[in-house]
């Protein structure tokens, strides 16, 4: 192990946040364009592409649901070892973590293939539409190993504070779809144009690359020693903790895809118009939360060591820093997404009534910006001190539950309309992070208010 891999419950809380969720935050600003790039080359092939683009999105969130939730919780495990120097238990998770996530990938690439159809259809996918939507995915579901081992690679970097390598590799994969894209779709140098399946060619050869670079990465860490050996023989007791603290986080993430699913199912009996501009705006925002998502990060990572090593007011400081951060951060844009909204949807199509729709969405998201803020560091928080269930439920409210109740009223009992969708998202959202905020603080209030107790029982 490196002689830094302790900082996290050592240096200045403020530093670390700005040490942590920059890099994470750019990163994902990379990863952010990677799909801006997709939607931009599939808008150049007809909107039919561009929608089924943003169809798929729910679908592709599976992977990207259960790859983010077993990271999360591998991260707040091996951080957790790391914080209370069990550097063996923290090697043997890392390794593990491993192991679970090529069984999870497996299984995702049969279900997922399998079923997509079904889901397509039930979307309202048919003829050309579903089969572009198919041609999009099957190759997505069949890469999916290159997802999960992505995540479970960064899972051990994220458990010792780096950020810096995933946005890296981020990075030089945004720069590498420019070229891929085209290249991919169109054909050329003895490749035949593939159209939209080249979208998911060139994200699977990215993906792969990419997984490449950060296990080699994470080998560096120590971490992983012993793996080549019989470290990486399946375990029942470590397997077990993994499952413990990584599937109620991957739920949740599920839970997320299947808004994204309840959502585009709404919007979707208002025309295929109407789902791209919800794809297309979606990403605009994405861009402005990328900021949310690094804060994140670094609740979880500075959370997970110090509740290893007992430093309960270290957690409290972290979740103030990051409160004040996001404040300022989603302030500026949602100036910037309020005023631009038009011009912003009118980079990626021409169409009329998708940027009207757009636009529409993306001045009422301004005023859910922050709720973000609030809703994902309280979370993190509670992933971190590993009491990963209150993520479920509050996952399955906000995503689930309430999205389907108040869109079923105001479309079929109200006949509000498709602004009624928006407006649904910014109550359901609001009232979930500010339950987050009350609940989080309560179970804080709860810990020892001196550093270096021994970590109460989850």
């Amino acid at each position: 192990m490196r002689n830094d891999d302790h900082l996290l419950t050592i240096r200045p809380v403020p530093e670390l946040v700005r040490r942590i969720a920059l890099p994470a935050s750019i990163g994902f600003f990379f990863h952010t364009m990677f799909n801006i790039t997709d939607t931009y080359f599939a808008g150049l092939l007809d909107t039919r592409a561009l929608a089924a683009l943003s169809l798929s999105f729910p679908v592709f969130f599976i992977i990207i649901a259960m790859g983010s939730g077993l990271q999360t919780g591998a991260t707040a495990l091996i951080g957790t070892a790391i914080g209370a120097d069990d550097m063996e238990e923290a090697r043997t998770l890392s390794r593990q973590a491993l192991v679970f996530g090529l069984l999870v990938a497996g299984a995702i690439t049969i279900l997922g293939i399998a079923a997509s159809p079904f889901l397509f259809r039930t979307l309202g996918a048919s003829g050309a539409y579903l089969d572009d939507s198919l041609a999009y995915m099957r190759p997505i579901f069949a890469g999916s190993i290159f997802f999960i081992l992505t995540y479970m690679f960064n899972a051990v970097l994220n458990a010792v504070g780096d950020t810096k390598t995933f946005r890296n590799v981020l990075a030089v994969g945004s720069i590498l779809n420019l070229g891929l894209d085209p290249w991919f779709i169109y054909g050329g140098f003895g490749l035949p144009a593939l159209g939209i399946t080249g979208i998911a060619l060139a994200t699977v050869v990215i993906q792969a690359a990419g997984a490449c670079y950060l296990g080699w990465r994470a080998w560096q860490t120590g971490l992983l020693d012993g793996c080549l050996r019989s470290g990486c023989r399946p375990q029942a007791r470590p397997l077990a903790a993994i499952a413990h603290q990584g599937f109620p986080a991957a739920f949740n993430m599920v839970t997320v895809g299947l808004g994204i699913f309840i959502i585009t199912y709404f919007i979707a009996s208002f025309g295929k118009e109407a789902v791209a501009a919800y794809g297309i705006a979606t990403r605009v925002e994405q861009i402005v939360l990328l900021p949310t998502i690094g804060l994140n990060v670094a609740v979880l990572s500075i959370t997970a060591q110090n509740n290893g090593a007992g430093h309960y007011n270290r957690i409290r400081q972290t979740l103030r820093t990051v409160l004040v951060h996001g404040a300022w951060l989603m302030g500026l844009g949602a100036v910037v997404i309020f005023l631009g909204a038009h011009t912003l949807m009118g980079l990626f199509t021409d169409d009329a009534a998708v940027v009207a729709a757009g636009t529409q969405y993306l001045r009422i998201a301004a005023f859910v910006l922050y709720s973000y803020v609030v809703l994902y560091a309280h979370v993190a928080c509670m992933q971190g001190l590993k009491r990963p269930m209150f993520a479920i439920w509050i996952g399955l409210f906000r995503q689930i539950f309430a999205p389907a109740a108040v869109f079923w009223l105001s479309i079929h009992v109200f006949d509000f309309g498709l602004g009624s969708i928006w407006w649904g998202i910014f109550g359901v959202t609001w009232t979930a992070a500010l339950f987050a905020l009350v609940y989080a603080r309560t179970v804080l209030h709860g810990l020892p208010h001196t550093d270096n107790a021994p970590p109460p029982r989850p």
